[in-house]
């Protein structure tokens, strides 16, 4: 199977699209739950909390998400939104090997590798 370059710049720009909606989305349902959940509360402005220790990893914040907990929500669609140039690499790297543009599936293993590296530094 071949893919020529137009359609598969298209499709890059629906996932690109498609990965920002999904994570806005995400994100606003956070907020509005989270600014839901918050009106009821008191707020305590002279004592900092950081953020909660299961915020801190991927599966903290998806087990959060999973029992609705707004802030885990939150984090969720930030990493839907930092997921999605790695979407958009991994479908790159797919599209170049449909073509057997093999110096660019290796140009772009680079990337992702890139990528991952500075993802995983950061964590």
């Amino acid at each position: 199977m071949r893919m020529n370059d137009q359609s598969a710049e298209q499709i890059i720009g629906q996932l690109l699209r498609a990965g920002v909606l999904l994570s806005a989305f995400v994100v606003l349902a956070g907020g509005v739950m989270y600014l839901h959940q918050a009106a009821h509360g008191h707020t305590d402005y002279g004592t900092f909390r950081g953020v909660a220790q299961p915020l801190k990893t991927i599966s903290g914040v998806v087990r959060g998400a999973g029992s609705l907990d707004p802030q885990s929500i939150i984090q969720l669609g930030l990493l839907l939104l930092i997921a999605t140039p790695i979407a958009r690499v991994l479908f790159s790297i797919a599209a170049f090997a449909l073509e057997h543009d093999w110096l660019y599936v290796g140009l772009t293993l680079v990337v992702l590798g890139v990528l991952l590296f500075s993802l995983l530094q950061s964590t």
